[in-house]
């Protein structure tokens, strides 16, 4: 079981408080009517799925119920970091 730190409640929680809400840092096309139907759908549908470091979006949905990102390795499981939605990650892949 993993143990989360949530950065808006400030303490570690267990992992069935939190729900992963996909990739993070994806930005909202400025003009979503102008985007064809193929450029909707790859925004709305096609995420990456890397090997190793992956920034991810989750919410604390039994807790504070507030958003949050987290760095993790998806190959170990490990927590990198965890920090807030509007902050830039410290850790990146090479």
């Amino acid at each position: 079981m993993l143990h989360i730190y949530c950065p808006h409640c400030g303490e570690y929680r267990e992992e069935e408080e939190f729900h992963c809400a996909g990739q993070a840092h994806i930005a909202r096309p400025l003009e979503p009517e102008a985007c064809s139907d193929q450029e909707w759908g790859e925004y709305l549908f096609f995420r990456k799925n890397p090997r190793g470091l992956h920034h991810e979006l989750w919410v604390h949905a039994a807790g504070c119920r507030k958003f949050f990102n987290m760095t993790r390795d998806t190959q170990s499981y490990e927590i990198k970091e965890v920090y807030k939605i509007g902050e830039q990650p410290s850790v990146v892949a090479e």
